[in-house]
């Protein structure tokens, strides 16, 4: 089991490697194309949609998890069943969005956001053809959610690779052309949409044979699916509104220059927590099979490595981000926005403290006992928005929403260890022993060396010295975590792998 999640792991990594790479290119020729005006208009357009894609998120939950569910039951004739019914539903969910953002998102565009007059035109482009790729991404979620399940990770890499290569495309189409350069964009964008979404369709009717099209009609089936989604609902509301319900608060109080900065932090975001993302990725149907074979240990076991193994993919790529971020910032796009880096940094140690919690959701996923972790965690969650928009409206830097965003975090990881105490019988002691214990000290460990060591090396940023720090400060990432984060078994596993790695391969 464990050999398979680190080979689709492989397959996403390879994937992530590739879109990192042209997203980084792309997005700051996307910039310096659009200006950062135009760019920050895009992204609180964009969030405007995206605000009501809590719908499609709580179905898209319960999809991956009924169809990881039906599989771990070898039960594939209920999971035709259970796609056909998800796909009708997302179909649904589609045209249900599609007319609640062309009605209440053009209204909240035009009355609520702060855009420019002579660029609102522009703006009206950028909502109807967001809202256009957001409807297909939604009827698109059962076919990729059957992908994972199914666990053809190469699959969805390759499909990505040449999703990013298409974004790539439009930043060419971009340069070349004389038309409004906003508008176009966000047309390009759903015409990639489309093209990728019939690419999937096509590779999933003739490779998986579940995902041929039959009516299926169980009102108790529905209901149970519905339901089920029904809690996901606030818990995923409350997401969109941290997310992109803070980006619009934003824009409330400080214009789209402010959006600008949120954008490229959340691209930032984006391609650094691919490398905890893919891991959870890959091992999130093995939790929820495990459970459905109830192997619960094996489940529990799953949760506590994908926690620990998240945090440390995630700090041996954040801490050279964290510690360079000025000097990439300014080879990557010349001159950001105005608070670019302190959002970053922020963002980047909320996030170490999420990809801790990524696994406990999925445990909680594997056991279909949801409504009250959805009520608790997603009003835990929810605060960020009303309490940000109480922050700015007080005239406090923009910096305090992500200190709030920490707190919050912290305070909602503890709270989703509670819910699996009494629904999977995780122990809180022993999960505080053996994750947050190693993770806590590996920090220190990290940090403390680092420093001492730091002022040796000057406080001048240029090439030889950023190469010196990242090489520096991994090296002492890598040491720490085989030396204090590991377990005997862990270390032996380790050895094994590359006693057949090395040594048996030189003899061969």
């Amino acid at each position: 089991m464990l050999r398979k999640i680190v080979k689709n792991t492989g397959f996403l990594y390879i994937r992530m490697l590739l879109i990192m790479a042209v997203s980084l290119y792309t997005s700051r020729v996307v910039l310096l194309t659009l200006g950062i005006n135009d760019y920050g208009i895009y992204s609180v357009v964009g969030g405007v949609v995206s605000l009501l894609s809590f719908f499609n998120s709580a179905m898209s939950s319960a999809t991956q998890r009924f169809l990881s569910y039906d599989i771990g039951l070898q039960n594939y004739s209920r999971l035709r069943d259970t796609f056909n019914a998800t796909l009708i539903i997302h179909v649904l969910i589609a045209v249900a969005i599609f007319f609640l953002a062309e009605t209440f998102g053009m209204w909240f565009l035009k009355t609520k956001l702060v855009i420019p007059p002579m660029r609102m035109e522009a703006a009206e482009w950028v909502l109807h053809f967001s809202i256009l790729s957001f409807s297909v991404n939604v009827m698109q979620v059962p076919f990729n959610a059957i992908i994972i399940a199914r666990e053809k990770m190469e699959i969805y890499a390759a499909m990505s690779i040449f999703e990013v290569l298409l974004k790539l495309a439009i930043v060419y189409v971009l340069q070349m052309e004389n038309f409004d350069k906003l508008k176009l964009y966000s047309v390009l964008f759903f015409i990639v949409s489309l093209l990728i979404a019939a690419i999937y369709r096509i590779y999933c009717f003739i490779n998986l044979k579940e995902t041929r099209y039959k009516f299926f009609y169980n009102k108790e089936y529905f209901v149970t699916l519905i339901s089920y989604s029904g809690w996901n609902l606030f818990g995923n509301l409350a997401s969109v509104a941290k997310g992109q319900g803070v980006n619009i608060v934003l824009n409330i109080f400080s214009g789209p220059a402010l959006n600008a900065a949120y954008g490229i932090m959340l691209q930032v975001q984006g391609n650094v927590t691919s490398f905890s993302t893919n891991f959870q990725l890959a091992a999130n149907p093995q939790i929820i099979k495990s459970f459905a074979q109830n192997n619960i240990e094996e489940c529990k076991n799953l949760i506590f490595k994908s926690s620990k193994y998240s945090f440390f993919l995630m700090m041996i790529i954040i801490s050279p981000v964290i510690i360079n971020v000025k000097f990439i910032l300014t080879l990557w796009l010349g001159t950001p926005p105005q608070y670019t880096e302190e959002f970053i940094i922020l963002c980047l140690i909320n996030t170490l403290v999420d990809c801790i919690s990524g696994p406990l959701m999925t445990g909680a996923q594997a056991t279909g006992k949801i409504k009250w972790y959805q009520i608790t965690v997603g009003c835990l969650v929810f605060l960020n928005l009303p309490f940000s928009y109480l922050l700015l409206a007080s005239d406090a830097n923009p910096t305090s929403i992500f200190y709030l965003s920490i707190f919050l975090s912290i305070i909602s990881l503890n709270f989703r260890l509670f819910f699996l105490k009494n629904n999977l019988g995780i122990s809180i002691l022993s999960f505080y022993r053996e994750v947050i214990l190693k993770i806590v000290l590996i920090s220190l460990s990290i940090y403390t060396l680092y420093f001492v060591l730091f002022h040796k090396l000057g406080t001048e940023s240029n090439n030889a010295t950023t190469i010196i720090k990242t090489v520096l400060i991994m090296t002492i990432s890598v040491v720490s975590i085989l030396v204090l984060g590991l377990d005997n078994d862990e270390k032996k596993t380790i050895k094994k792998a590359m006693f057949r790695k090395f040594i048996l391969n030189d003899k061969a």
